[in-house]
């Protein structure tokens, strides 16, 4: 056991324990002392084909309730998720209108791309779309399972966590009720990118040694502000509709939402339209059915848009021609630059000149019958899911459009996608109580079935800008391009089963145990199926007869679990290997070749973890303080990666079952009520804590780095490997003839690692060997929420905090070139070196370059990643009941929120002014992508759409 992460756990905890004691206890023992000891959590969770009251769960499981989630208005209810609960870091991986994020539980565990994603399971049946194609308006709870004895009924697909999304349902006999929930605010900048004016681009120009001069579009007077001409404040609205009610022998909920989002960048916009429905009903005494149907239709245009192409852009330059007509493109840096004016007049102008969309459509249905067989609590039910997702895009550039050539070539590309996917289940569910003995069973056969197919062709010289990429066969036949590569048709199954029991003594005593075995299609002959356990004990100490003196004990309730799950992380056809082609000359003669990609692997086999969870669940105070604490180490072994063969062989790589990967950490949840006057002010408040130990335990072969990977045992997958900057070369500091041979005051000083002669000399210069490791992962993490309420008004924020890790911003490092500090186009607005200011970060203009930036440039680009910041502050007011009663309504709540308002603390928000969290992968939004010290799985920031600060007014009405 880490102590250093019990100690910070007991603060934690104490802390919030000594905020909530004095007035909670006060009022405890004031208004409360009649209130029976007996007093239990009646909260039901949903655990995964089933339920189960909180008080007897044993496993890892966090419940978030969506009328808490639709306290963060908002289009993806992931972002509401944000900082909710413990063990759950969700990140933005594009700030353009309707991204997805990026949602890992309990850390990062295999190597592969793209299968580190829990599984998200709607109305009980895997879900292949994302939490943003669920309607907020319709989720009635989250419940997120973390760790393996609570995953383990999912199999593979659970191995990296699980999110059960139930959403609402009418009720039996009740009246049709109709609800309307709205949201219209307007989203501005939260920050400017904090570039230079004309004045100081022009001074670094002379710093820098005048590298560069004036283009025949600058001059020295000129101070053009381009992101003004760039950005602009964006709409964003949201309308939900709904109606629910039932009979005596079903129920029904039907819902219709729409929700539209501008971005600040010009011609870009997301759009989608929902519908929604549910119905149960009850046939006989014995048999009920019932279905869930989601549909989607999304639109998104200008997809190809860049988020900030203007940054680079010298502020020197004037965009427009002395009759105030815009220009086409500009001249800078002694004329060596040119660029084509990308503001927004240009591109809202452009007309039938540039296009680039994509709509799609998405259905997921579930359906499921239930039989009540003549043993009493015996129960068969079948569940089917049927998806379907489509998905057409279409892009088009008009001859000369975003191109210095005025006659550069039109270009057009078309592409669609479909997938397949359906899931078949059987469940036979035992559920029954004697006496003091509770007994729940399942038994599952379950088939699941994915076929995705997608194509793209391209093509040159559109014979006309209204033709855009509606018909490309217009186009001459040799510039028509379909390639193999784009063309893509994969398939995969899976087929399991499982087994799962449920005990609990007296309500005191619980045990669950499960066994699962998957077979998956993707992984090879005689490795395709894997069974694996798992187990769970929980003692509800608050229930022992020896704890009834103890009255300010509610629950008390001691967890184990043990369970292993598997990851079938692989792309179908990974075992037989894969063939790339290329276009070649056979003499006279235009062939395509083929050739080796990937090698076969006929032993590749399943990547499996194992994990090993103790946790306490407690409520004191009549249970006005509950929390939960939790400490797990995960090992996942035989994990599933590509490995780089040698060049020689003529096949880049193949993928293996290698290594280790652990992680392990502590995490703390607590949430109290501080103040409760129903008549009055209340206070409830809730805070979560985490840290999760992420390391690589060993790699092929005994290997302990894959630098291509940038993979290190003893490190955490995401690792950097780069030279550590210790600051500037000075004036009158040794050695720098020979550690930096040609070098200047100034420049970026790294550390040495190499040997020293008897002189104390260093026997060498700094070169590649000096590299470190350097891990990227806070030290820990969490999220904060409160609440007010006077009478009818409430206020609400939730916001988060990270200590420690490593932010990489390429805007300051050297792949964005932002901050090559020549004075060649518009640079970063940096306190560098000189002569009279010489104890700063940023080095001397005009140095020691490695190709056009700074040496060890890429330095720059690494922060602390500490913060503390609000995610939102709602106002809002419920309408009093004589009021409502007199309209006839339910409940009228009306409300104001600003998202994204303040950040309190961040190193690198003092630096900047931006928003401290990623907004891109480490690939997206660069200048240059090779020799990077980052990779792309990595998420930074990056020049991707601007962060917003939002504000909403809303509208929740229900009659």
């Amino acid at each position: 056991m880490n102590r250093s992460y019990l100690a910070k756990t007991n603060k934690a905890a104490l802390f919030f324990a000594m905020a909530l004691l004095p007035s909670g206890l006060a009022y405890s023992q004031s208004k409360k002392d009649t209130v029976a000891k007996e007093k239990k959590i009646e909260e039901v969770v949903v655990i995964g084909y089933g339920t189960q009251r909180k008080e007897a769960v044993t496993g890892s499981v966090a419940s978030v309730k969506g009328d808490v989630l639709r306290e963060v208005p908002t289009a993806n209810i992931t972002q509401a998720l944000q900082g909710r609960t413990a063990g759950v870091d969700i990140s933005q991986t594009s700030t353009k209108p309707g991204a997805s994020m990026q949602i890992r539980i309990r850390g990062t565990r295999s190597l592969t791309p793209n299968a580190n994603d829990p599984l998200i399971v709607l109305d009980g049946i895997p879900f292949v779309g994302s939490l943003g194609d669920i309607s907020s308006s319709d989720i009635k709870s989250i419940d997120i399972l973390k760790d393996a004895s609570a995953t383990a009924i999912y199999g593979s697909r659970g191995a990296n966590g699980v999110i059960l999304v139930t959403t609402n349902r009418g009720s039996k006999g009740q009246k049709p009720r109709f609800t309307y929930n709205s949201f219209t605010g307007v989203q501005t900048l939260f920050s400017r990118f904090p570039m230079m004016d004309g004045p100081k681009l022009a001074k670094l120009r002379a710093d820098a040694g005048n590298i560069y001069g004036l283009g025949k579009d600058e001059t020295l007077d000129t101070d053009t502000d381009w992101q003004k001409l760039y950005y602009k404040p964006a709409m964003m609205t949201s309308h939900d509709v709904g109606v629910s009610g039932g009979t005596e022998g079903g129920n029904y909920n039907v819902g219709l939402s729409y929700f539209k989002q501008d971005a600040l960048i010009p011609i870009q916009s997301y759009e989608r339209f929902s519908l929604r429905i549910a119905l149960d009903q009850q046939v006989g005494k014995s048999f009920k059915f019932g279905f869930t149907s989601n549909t989607n239709y999304t639109v998104s245009d200008g997809n190809g848009v860049a988020g900030a192409p203007v940054l680079g852009n010298s502020p020197l330059a004037n965009p427009y021609n002395p009759d105030g007509t815009i220009k086409r493109t500009i001249s800078t840096a002694s004329n060596i630059d040119q660029s084509w004016v990308y503001i927004r007049k240009t591109l809202e102008n452009l007309g039938d000149k540039y296009i680039d969309e994509s709509k799609g459509l998405s259905s997921y249905n579930n359906l499921y019958g239930e039989v009540s067989l003549p043993i009493s609590g015996l129960k068969y039910r079948l569940n089917v899911g049927l998806d379907y997702t489509t998905s057409n895009s279409g892009n088009y550039t008009g001859v000369g459009v975003f191109n210095v050539n005025a006659a550069a070539p039109s270009s057009a590309g078309k592409g669609n996608s479909q997938t397949y996917h359906w899931t078949l289940e059987n469940l036979l569910t035992y559920d029954k109580t004697f006496g003091k003995h509770k007994i729940n069973a399942v038994a599952l056969y379950s088939a699941e079935g994915n076929r995705y197919i997608s194509s793209y062709m391209s093509a040159k010289n559109v014979p006309a800008d209204f033709f855009q990429y509606y018909n490309l066969g217009q186009s001459p036949q040799a510039d028509i391009s379909v390639k193999p590569e784009d063309q893509i048709y994969v398939q995969r199954g899976l087929i399991s089963y499982m087994g799962r029991a449920m005990y609990t003594y007296d309500n005191k005593y619980m045990i669950t145990a499960t066994l699962r075995a998957d077979g998956a299609s993707v992984l090879a002959p005689g490795n395709k199926w894997h069974t694996y356990p798992a187990i769970s004990l929980g003692w509800n100490l608050a229930n022992e007869s020896f704890m009834q003196s103890l009255k300010a004990i509610n629950q008390f309730k001691l967890r184990y679990g043990w369970g292993q799950t598997s990851n079938q992380a692989v792309g179908p056809y990974t075992t037989k290997g894969t063939l790339g082609v290329v276009p070649y000359n056979f003499g006279n003669t235009n062939t395509t070749g083929v050739y080796i990609t990937t090698a076969p692997n006929p032993e590749l086999g399943w990547e499996y973890s194992k994990t090993n969870n103790f946790g306490l669940d407690f409520g004191l105070f009549n249970n006005r303080l509950t929390g939960t604490v939790e400490y797990y180490r995960t090992k996942t072994e035989q994990v599933l990666s590509p490995t780089n063969l040698p060049i020689s062989g003529g096949i880049a790589s193949v993928t293996n079952n290698i290594g280790q990967i652990e992680n392990k950490g502590w995490e703390v949840s607590l949430n109290g009520t501080i103040i409760n006057n129903p008549d009055g002010f209340s206070w409830d408040a809730g805070v979560n804590w985490y840290a999760n130990r992420n390391q690589i335990l060993a790699l092929n072969s005994g290997t302990t780095r894959d630098v291509a990977n940038n993979w290190f045992v003893g490190h955490n997958i995401n690792a950097i490997y780069d030279y550590q900057n210790i600051g500037l070369w000075q004036q009158g500091d040794p050695y720098l003839n020979i550690l930096e041979p040609g070098g200047n005051v100034g420049m970026i000083k790294v550390l040495y690692t190499g040997g020293y002669n008897a002189d104390g000399t260093p026997v060498r210069a700094i070169g590649p060997d000096d590299r470190q490791i350097i891990d990227t992962a806070p030290d820990w993490q969490g999220g904060f929420n409160m609440r007010f309420a006077y009478k009818n008004f409430e206020l609400s924020t939730v916001g988060a905090f990270q200590h420690g890790g490593v932010l990489i911003s390429s805007i300051y490092g050297s792949s964005g070139y932002l901050n090559r500090l020549t004075g060649r186009g518009n640079n970063v607005d940096v306190d560098y070196w000189t002569a009279e200011n010489p104890n700063v970060r940023y080095p001397k203009p005009g140095g020691i370059m490695s190709g056009d930036n700074p040496k060890y440039g890429s330095t720059l680009a690494y922060f602390d990643g500490s913060y503390l910041k609000l995610r939102t502050i709602t106002l809002g007011y419920n309408l009093k009941k004589e009021f409502l009663d007199d309209l006839k309504l339910n409940s009228l709540r009306i409300y104001v929120t600003v998202t994204n308002p303040l950040v309190l603390f961040s190193p690198y928000h003092k630096e900047s002014g931006m928003d401290p969290e990623p907004n891109s992968y480490g690939n997206q939004n660069q200048a240059v992508n090779s020799s990077l010290p980052y990779n792309a799985r990595q998420l930074i920031i990056g020049t991707n759409n601007p962060s917003t600060r939002n504000y909403l007014m809303g509208i929740n009405l229900s009659f």
